[in-house]
């Protein structure tokens, strides 16, 4: 005897509302032995989780919309889960424990379901619209779950790009930003906001890019080099190049890059030395005489 959608989808729905707590009570039990060794959330959380994802459950079904398009087309389920999967992402958690997580449910709800349920028939149809309404729930918790430590890498890289590239106040005026390692096109990105707003800030006149930890100086790097300096200059600022040592002079000349429109110093101090003069000069460059 086959059993309508519509009908299971009601059983499944009232088991949800009827047995909420101990639905959530019965999931919190089952995801303790994974938040041992997966994230670091309490039982209260845990239960916050489950209330909330019960809760989101229970009114989806009771839409119109298709089992297997529920949990992408229902807003406060898709954000239930997705909440719960970013959090657990933040909190450490990997992502076969944050799906295991969501599917855990299936046990909890089934039992339930099986307490109200005495027609054999009835009961496989609804156990089968659990398993796709919850295998749609644990596809979704994966893919946010990368979506969201992916995120958190790319800040933790750009974290890591700001530290290793900090621009240090050397004199009145005058900004350095030590370079180390080799420069890309993201690196360089970073490197050039930071400038700047350092520019703004300190009302610098002259800002030194030293390359002396720059391993080697190719086209690629000449021209990050280059766009630097032109941005440094649009904010009116001199821009020098220090740590022009013997051997990235003769890569520079044997590659054919022009550096000449730029200032060069071979030490960072000869390059605080150059920016003082120009700082000096432009306090003592005399103003136009005032109109009679």
């Amino acid at each position: 005897m086959s059993i309508s959608e519509t009908v299971v989808r009601e059983r499944v729905s009232r088991a949800l509302a009827q047995q909420a707590d101990k639905i959530a009570d019965r999931w919190v039990q089952l995801q303790s032995p994974q938040s041992e060794t997966g994230s670091a959330l309490t039982e209260t959380e845990l239960r916050e989780e489950a209330d909330s994802l019960v809760a989101a459950l229970a009114s989806s079904l009771a839409t119109g919309l298709p089992v297997n398009r529920v949990v992408i087309s229902y807003p406060a389920l898709r954000q239930a889960v997705t909440e719960l999967s970013l959090r657990r992402a933040r909190g450490g958690a990997s992502p076969t424990d944050t799906s295991l997580a969501v599917l855990a449910l299936k046990e909890a709800l089934l039992e339930s379901i099986q307490e109200t349920v005495d027609n054999s028939d009835e009961l496989l149809s609804a156990a089968l619209l659990v398993n796709r309404l919850l295998d749609a729930a644990g596809a979704l918790s994966f893919d946010t779950y990368v979506q969201g430590r992916e995120e958190i890498i790319r800040r933790q890289s750009r974290q890591l790009l700001e530290l290793s590239t900090p621009v240090v106040r050397l004199w009145r005026h005058v900004l350095a930003v030590p370079l180390i390692g080799t420069l890309d096109t993201a690196r360089t990105q970073v490197i050039m906001e930071n400038l700047l707003q350092a520019i703004q800030e300190h009302e610098a006149l002259v800002a030194i890019i030293d390359i002396t930890a720059v391993p080697t100086v190719d086209t690629a790097v000449a021209q990050h080099l280059m766009q630097t300096v032109n941005a440094v200059r649009l904010m009116g600022a001199d821009c020098v190049i220090s740590g022009i040592r013997p051997p990235i002079a003769m890569t520079i000349a044997q590659l054919g890059i022009d550096l000449s429109t730029i200032l060069t110093r071979a030490t960072l101090a000869d390059a605080l030395s150059a920016a003082i003069q120009i700082t000096e000069a432009s306090s003592w460059r005399p103003t136009a005489p005032a109109a009679r």
